[in-house]
């Protein structure tokens, strides 16, 4: 299956790495907090054989500019229709993966739900933190979060530090492989650290509460959320967002652990949506 490679400028001097397999209804994945195409190379492997499957590298991101402006999910929002628009795409699936989820949300935001065809947004509440965060789904408590900002994101050290003790401890349930675990961490250290820290507290502040709930009542939803969030965020998003379906699989990156049963759901989704 040829894969075609290319850049795509979308403001002088900032460039987004996008990749295309396949041909097909596109569906569109996005990456979460400073992770790149590489994490969805099993979607690609098998979405490829019946549709256009396109990964991008958000801006700061894997293969794309490194820059110290528009770090944040209005902007990757923007990016998002300049990408969308320039490679022509027409009723796409939007799928993001946990920050990831916050540029498909900003992208409603900013230019509605038309044209879009069906939507899955894997493991990320649509505001990261609550004041009541023992009923509401968030992102983690708040003490944790914020001493990864305030400890961890302040050097490549505590950047390596910070992803390991993610990738073993919420990103997978089984004990991950050396270079299973050096791939993530290596694919996480392409983002300096400083651009990180802004990543990261961005999406911390986001609140898109409003979006998840008009966007799931006009297209066609599927959260599928990681067991250890299970009930607390079925509960939220059935409050929430109630014409959305809500599915529960492995960790964090169940979409790269168990890809087999994630790319089934994923086919029966479309199935049923389309």
């Amino acid at each position: 299956m040829n894969t075609n490679e290319s850049y795509i400028e979308v403001e002088p001097g900032i460039e987004l790495f996008v990749q295309e397999t396949g041909t097909g209804d596109p569906l569109v994945f996005i990456p979460g907090f400073t992770f790149t195409t590489e994490v969805f190379s099993e979607q690609v492997k098998h979405f490829s054989k019946t549709h256009r499957t396109i990964v991008i590298d958000p801006r700061s991101h894997g293969r794309s500019t490194m820059t110290v402006h528009g770090n944040d999910y209005v902007t990757h929002g923007t990016d998002l229709q300049k990408v969308l628009k320039e490679l022509k795409v027409e009723n796409p699936t939007l799928v993001g993966w946990s920050f990831g989820c916050l540029t498909v949300w900003e992208y409603f935001r900013q230019f509605g739900t038309d044209g879009i065809k069906s939507v899955m947004m894997i493991d990320m509440p649509p505001k990261s933190l609550s004041l009541k965060e023992d009923e509401d789904w968030v992102e983690g408590p708040l003490d944790d979060l914020a001493a990864a900002y305030t400890n961890f994101l302040r050097h490549p050290k505590g950047q390596r530090e910070f992803i390991s003790a993610y990738a073993t401890g919420v990103m997978v349930q089984r004990e991950l492989k050396k270079e299973e675990l050096k791939w993530m961490v290596e694919q996480s250290l392409k983002t300096p650290y400083y651009i990180a820290a802004i990543l990261f507290s961005s999406g911390l502040f986001s609140d898109y509460r409003k979006e998840a709930e008009e966007s799931s009542a006009s297209v066609p939803t599927l959260f599928v959320v990681a067991e250890h969030w299970g009930e607390t965020a079925a509960t939220y998003l059935n409050k929430l967002t109630p014409s959305a379906s809500v599915k529960t699989l492995g960790g964090h990156l169940m979409f790269w652990e168990h890809h087999e049963k994630f790319n089934q759901m994923f086919e029966e989704f479309l199935s049923e949506s389309h």
